[in-house]
């Protein structure tokens, strides 16, 4: 499989890593079409990659998804690639007051989101030869002659990686976003459904080996200061 001369749709695609996987895949002659919520980041997306589509669209929103799709394929019907990239990462300390409708925004994006871009755009992917599905972190969806592949990133170099961890991830270095993408376009061509570069490849291989020590590592990593939290225990990640 080759990523050229596509029709490729990147959720969240003004930043970090879908911005990235926008640039690399526009300069392989693919047409791109790149989602945000920010319309000065999409604006910049578009002046920095002169020939890029971009749409402002919030993954979060179900009644977006459908505009998204309605507005998509009425200008571009060739359409053959999703990559569901949109994702938020939140420091939250659970211990404070918090509104019901923001405590459960991760799962609206990052879970819902990508489940609901599946479910809208695969009538139309399963039309397209060689359709193909790339969810970055999270959502997998399975369709009758369409790809889905699984990227699972390791710490990147991204704003979403040093912004609210900026503190407990003090000191570790993640991977070059330019790496990481080149990776993923890598191994999406070599027919890879699970793509786990560098640091992720060997914290699957510990999960196997070592998972309650690689619960507590975790845990460690991402513990808030002056949070309070209960013992981690393996059930709570089955």
């Amino acid at each position: 499989m080759k990523l050229e001369q596509r029709t490729i749709l990147i959720t969240g695609g003004t930043s970090g890593i879908g911005l990235e996987l926008a640039t690399q895949l526009h300069r392989r002659g693919n047409t791109v079409i790149v989602t945000g919520r920010d319309q000065e980041k999409l604006d910049a997306t578009s002046r920095a990659l002169p020939g890029i589509h971009a749409f402002k669209s919030d993954v979060g929103d179900p009644n977006a998804i459908v505009a998204l799709h309605d507005h998509v394929l009425a200008e571009f019907p060739a359409l053959d690639t999703l990559v569901n990239n949109a994702g938020v990462m939140r420091n939250l300390n659970l211990n404070q007051g918090r509104d019901l409708n923001d405590v459960t925004r991760e799962i609206e994006i990052n879970l819902s989101g990508p489940v609901r871009m599946v479910q809208q755009f695969l009538p139309h992917l399963k039309t397209r030869k060689g359709a193909l599905i790339v969810n970055v972190s999270s959502g997998l969806a399975f369709g009758t002659g369409v790809t889905v592949i699984e990227l699972a990133p390791p710490g990147v170099e991204t704003p979403l990686f040093r912004g609210e961890f900026a503190e407990e991830l003090k000191g570790q270095k993640g991977m070059d976003v330019k790496v990481l993408a080149e990776r993923a376009i890598a191994g999406i061509e070599a027919g890879e459904l699970e793509i786990r570069p560098g640091l992720s490849n060997v914290l699957k291989a510990m999960s196997r080996i070592a998972p309650q020590f690689m619960l507590k590592q975790m845990a460690r990593m991402t513990r808030p200061k002056g949070a309070i939290r209960p013992p981690v225990t393996e059930k709570q990640f089955v």
